[in-house]
């Protein structure tokens, strides 16, 4: 430690101070965790330098990115925090059609970056969340049915490993590490730089849809759109109605079905392609619109307030009216303030990689589904943890899990996301490059 304090100064933060404090604030709270220290990095250097010095110290790594996660995994009790936020470069090779993101950048800032290019990698749906931390676990979002998942399209990573050595894995040099990196997160190093394929995107045509909630309503938006050409993807919410200006005021808390879709195909076959979400009936909001495509991923500020997640997530076959009915029937009966039942339609060029071409093992299913509830009192824990689980029996989701979705890192969490053949190579890939288990804050993969 004594060496990175005289390497980083100010920017080793030790606990009972007020910038270790607002170092450690996350988007969604949780268990309380304290670091030992914090340190703010700002090149893989400094990266290679504290992992060295976590290792010497017998301390655990954690590694924070973007603005939030739900399992909280840039946080561990007695680890020295690795923030890279600093590490905010984004460099466009436009001809090559290829980004570069360090280890800071988050999916917002790197979109308007790339969209000035007219050019775009997919994420998922915020802007807040980092580009490592999203890549490493999957990444469905607005383009997953055009161009396939984050993980699809990552062509090069950058990584720091436990004993502090610099390498670069892709489809030529540690092609086993670079196969885990693409969907099993943070167990295998500090990932500092990632080389992303883009695609041009320029325009597009999206935005929101609201409708008033009937059981049909939900099964033929889903099914609507794993039926749609690859351009169209979707997020389609069965949700508490916000209170929203654009709502109805006595809407606001009851069941709503709140569709936020992307149509990145040609712009001459959008509407065509968007009529049969349009007729799935009279819709309260209608704001899809031809856009620039980083508009997509602009979102309303934080409001700084704590926010305590729950999240159960896991994958569906085409849903029924029964079951768009039990989807509008949980959140009626949800305790928490903010619920959701979060419907991702899959297909498309997300079905068309080959299941074990990466560590993302669930390619085989229509739908990821996950039910969620947010809530600002840490009492509430109990009850929506018990409502999430009831709804999520009833919804029959399960089939897998995807970690950055799950608000839990337990061994069953793991089991789910990686199954049988997927965690055995996993593993394998562990016992290679973190044998010692450094990197364990997170949905852990251990190595034996």
């Amino acid at each position: 430690m004594q060496v990175l304090e005289s390497q980083l100064g100010e920017r080793l933060l030790r606990p009972s101070s007020d910038v270790f404090d607002a170092a450690v604030q996350v988007e969604f709270a949780g268990e309380q965790r304290v670091p030992a220290a914090v340190v703010q990095v700002a090149d893989t250097e400094e990266v290679a330098a504290t992992v060295r010095a976590a290792r010497d110290g017998g301390m655990p790594v954690a590694v924070r990115s973007g603005g939030h996660s739900y399992a909280r995994h840039g946080l561990a009790d007695g680890a020295l925090v690795i923030d890279t936020r600093r590490m905010d470069g984004v460099d466009i090779d436009a001809a090559a059609q290829t980004g570069w993101a360090q280890a800071g950048v988050t999916a917002g800032a790197y979109t308007r970056t790339a969209g000035a290019h007219g050019l775009a990698t997919g994420f998922g749906d915020a802007p807040t969340v980092g580009v490592a931390g999203v890549a490493l676990g999957g990444g469905i979002g607005f383009l997953s049915r055009r161009d396939g998942l984050t993980v699809d399209n990552i062509v090069s990573a950058e990584v720091v490993l436990a004993d502090g050595r610099v390498v670069v894995a892709d489809s030529e040099q540690h092609r086993d590490l670079f196969w885990a990196l693409r969907g099993g997160g943070g167990n295998f190093g500090v990932v500092t730089r990632l080389g992303l394929h883009l695609r041009p995107t320029k325009q597009v045509t999206g935005g929101m849809l609201a409708f008033p909630p009937t059981p049909e309503l939900v099964a033929g938006a889903v099914n609507a759109v794993v039926d749609a050409p690859d351009g169209l993807s979707a997020m389609i919410n069965v949700m508490k109605a916000p209170p929203a200006p654009f709502l109805p005021e006595a809407m606001h808390g009851e069941p709503l079905v709140l569709v936020l879709l992307c149509w990145s195909g040609p712009p001459e076959e959008a509407e065509a392609a968007i009529a049969p979400m349009r007729a799935l009936g009279p819709a309260l909001v209608d704001q899809v619109a031809e856009r620039p495509y980083p508009e997509m991923l602009e979102g309303p500020p934080s409001t700084g307030e704590v926010a305590h997640p729950v999240m159960r997530t896991g994958f569906v076959d085409r849903p029924d009216a029964a079951w768009g009915a039990a989807a509008i029937d949980g959140i009626a009966a949800a305790v928490s303030p903010v619920a959701a039942v979060n419907i991702r339609p899959m297909g498309g060029a997300i079905g068309r990689v080959a299941g074990d071409s990466t560590a993302f093992a669930h390619r085989d299913h229509d739908v990821m589904a996950s039910v969620a509830g947010v809530f600002p009192d840490a009492t509430l824990a109990p009850d929506v943890n018990d409502w999430a689980t009831r709804t999520a029996g009833a919804l029959g989701i399960g089939g897998g899990g995807y970690v950055n979705f799950m608000s839990t890192a337990t061994q069953a969490d793991v089991d789910a996301a990686y199954p049988g053949a997927t965690l055995d190579r996993l593993r394998q890939v562990k016992r290679t490059y973190d044998p010692d288990n450094v990197f364990r804050s997170n949905h852990n993969i251990t190595p034996g």
